[in-house]
């Protein structure tokens, strides 16, 4: 179908001024097209810097995206120790921020910005006559409560996944009263700095930590920390699974020894008696009063847990209730694309095993409509950062009419194992200065390496109804 050409005279939105969106963003100026962002935070970063306090494990030479490191060095920037390690805030203060203070960059960007929905100007969902011809129209919404309306040629929605956690009740459901524990505070952020700025709030106190991926691993692993030092608090550890032997890895025996250490610290803190471990044990409600009454079954019993504080460690899935308006087609197991779904399922793939993918795989229904980095891949925890920067370098190339560089895709990731479900996603390897990471993962660990992640013994793959 033939271009509008007052179409193609417009922006391209770009949802969210994370690495990701803002790696967007540069990949369309160097096409020679025109971004527009939106961030709801009141920085750029915001997300990440929620996590300020966690050291990524892929050292500074996978976090740099190609386009985005132009900019920058144009500018005058003066790049990072490229195999250090860098903590979430310094990703945010020496990349994140200057990266957004670019002038190309700074004049496009809108912060205290939050798009609440995204539609196709003058018409709904429903109507398909003219369509693709018709330009999108976000609607953003700023701090005051106030909105506008954008009218643009092309979206590519970078938003994450931190604002929506998993919730704690089964059957991926709220538990009775979840809502109102929220309100109340007993139910913390994800990944909250306990050992930092958050101290106060947990000293002293009986601290609940439900899940079992890396987020709960770290979390436990600096209560631990915290509990040596402030008398009185108390630490509960609650899984779903019966068995949790397979959660502390291989111990001495283990390849990656950074693993094995945080295996082995934390089965010693449980069997020491740190740590208070409840298994099999499935949550069914919350009553609030002084303290959080936690109801749950574990096996044929049931259970009740009275804490202080709470912290999910369920992992996230993306909020695509701005999207309703859009046509789109996921895959029905993992929310990501339909045709990326089945390569990023974790039950099958590890961050290594994930192959590149760029417009052709994230393209919906909704002609130049994009769901990009960590929301793309739905409730699949495998994401790399290094991914995230393939994937928008291959949209911009699509949208600018370069076919042949958006399918040229030029990532090559070796398997490196399982990934787990922190800030929607890391490798179980962590580098270090002396061994970097091989792979470029964007994932959360401490400032002493302690990751835990163990392989499904699963083949990579899905089984499909027409195999």
């Amino acid at each position: 179908m033939p271009e509008n050409t007052e179409t193609t005279e417009l922006p391209v939105a770009v949802i969210g001024a994370g690495p990701i969106g803002l790696a967007a963003a540069a990949h369309l100026i160097e096409q020679g097209l025109r971004p527009v962002i939106f961030e709801a935070g009141d920085t750029a970063g915001a997300a990440v810097g929620k996590w300020g306090h966690i050291r990524l494990f892929s050292p500074w030479r996978y976090n740099i995206d190609s386009a985005s490191r132009r900019l920058l060095e144009a500018e005058g920037w003066e790049e990072p120790r490229l195999t250090s390690l860098p903590y979430g805030s310094e990703l945010v203060e020496r990349y994140i921020e200057p990266l957004a203070a670019v002038p190309a960059i700074r004049h496009v960007l809108h912060t205290g910005t939050r798009v609440i929905s995204v539609s196709r100007a003058g018409m709904d969902k429903t109507r398909s006559h003219n369509r693709e011809q018709a330009p999108f129209l976000v609607r953003v919404q700023n701090a005051a409560g106030a909105t506008a309306d954008h009218q643009v040629r092309a979206v590519i929605d970078t938003s994450g996944t931190w604002d929506k956690p998993n919730p704690l009740g089964q059957s991926g459901l709220p538990a009775p009263g979840e809502y109102e524990a929220v309100e109340a505070g007993f139910i913390t952020a994800p990944l909250p700095d306990v050992v930092g700025r958050a101290r106060a709030r947990f000293a002293g106190k009986h601290v609940l930590v439900v899940g079992a991926g890396h987020s709960a691993a770290n979390t436990l692993i600096s209560l631990g920390q915290l509990a040596k030092n402030e008398p009185g608090t108390r630490i509960s550890w609650a899984v779903r699974s019966a068995d949790v032997t397979r959660l502390y890895g291989g111990g001495d025996l283990d390849g990656l020894p950074a693993r094995g250490q945080l295996g082995t610290r934390l089965r010693q803190l449980v069997e020491d008696g740190h740590i208070d471990l409840h298994t099999s044990f499935t949550i069914t409600g919350f009553k609030t009063a002084d303290t959080l009454a936690v109801h749950a079954t574990t096996g044929d019993s049931e259970a009740q847990l009275e804490v202080d504080l709470l912290i999910p460690a369920t992992g996230f899935r993306p909020d695509l209730d701005i999207l309703n308006e859009i046509r789109l087609e996921f895959d029905p197991a993992v929310d990501a694309p339909r045709d990326l779904g089945p390569l990023i399922d974790p039950e099958f793939h590890s961050c290594g095993t994930v192959p590149a993918h760029g417009a052709k795989l994230l393209a919906h229904p909704d002609r130049d409509f994009y769901i990009a980095g960590m929301k793309s891949y739905g409730r699949a925890p495998t994401f790399l950062l290094a991914t995230g920067y393939e994937q928008v370098r291959s949209i911009a190339a699509a949208l600018a009419g370069d076919q042949q560089g958006a399918d040229n895709l030029e990532l090559s990731l070796p398997e490196t194992g399982v990934c787990s479900t922190d800030l929607g996603g890391s490798c179980d390897a962590p580098a270090t200065d002396e061994a970097p990471a091989e792979a470029a993962c964007c994932g959360p660990v401490p400032a002493e390496p302690t990751l835990l992640g163990i392989p499904t013994g699963l083949a990579h793959g899905r089984q499909t109804e027409n195999a």
